[in-house]
């Protein structure tokens, strides 16, 4: 599951935080049932990639940078990337992408070594012209599996250049322009993060991986 602006980007950020765990939910509903259960634990997320009234947090990684570990569990509810996972029913093993963490993720999609690997650009809605910086990451991931060259510099073009990206502009507080230039971050992490399905919950967790480089810092 790709989702570069910004539910897995975002995640990304939590777990090196020290997050825990990240628990995804599809509904706000289903956000504060879950925060009633879990003592401790904060929400965080949007709807259109505006923070829900009554939740802890939105769904910035700048946020996060900035104020640390919001908490040892978080509950994680998003417009594209959360549904991606949730709605993955038949799926054997899912696992959550960005480009902070692509090389990473490719590193243990070969461990699996799977029969069969979709990638579900999450965030991908072409008749409206939404998800080319999914695409991009997607691309990319496509490109490394193959051992092929991937452009970076491209990548990140296309990133800066979509629809999505558009948005941090600085014009909204709910989209700060940081947040852009962190979720391009190429292999800032070096581990993947895997989704377990245990009772009724879908919880992330990150999984180190061999030591990556970092491509670029923009």
């Amino acid at each position: 599951m790709i989702d570069v602006l910004r539910a897995f980007t975002t995640s990304a950020f939590l777990f090196d935080s020290g997050v825990e765990e990240i628990l995804l939910v599809s509904s706000i509903e289903d956000a504060f049932e879950l925060h009633k259960k879990i003592p401790n634990s904060v929400i965080a997320g949007e709807v259109n990639g505006i923070q829900v009234p009554g939740f802890d947090m939105g769904n910035s990684p700048s946020t996060i940078e900035a104020s640390g570990k919001p908490a040892e569990r978080v509950i994680l509810r998003t417009t594209a990337g959360t549904q991606g996972v949730i709605l993955a029913e038949k799926a054997d093993t899912i696992l959550t992408a960005s480009l902070t963490n692509v090389s990473a993720t490719v590193q243990y999609i070969q461990t699996l070594t799977p029969s069969n690997l979709t990638l579900i650009q999450t965030g991908l809605f072409p008749e409206e012209g939404w998800g080319d910086e999914d695409a991009a990451c997607a691309d990319a991931i496509e490109s490394m599996l193959m051992d092929k060259d991937v452009h970076w510099d491209s990548v990140v073009e296309k990133v800066r250049r979509s629809k999505s990206g558009s948005v941090y502009d600085g014009t909204h507080p709910d989209f700060p322009p940081r947040d852009l230039e962190l979720a391009l971050r190429i292999d800032r992490f070096n581990f993947a993060m895997l989704v377990e399905k245990k009772d009724n919950l879908h919880k992330l967790h990150a999984i180190p991986v061999l030591k990556v480089n970092q491509k670029n810092t923009f």
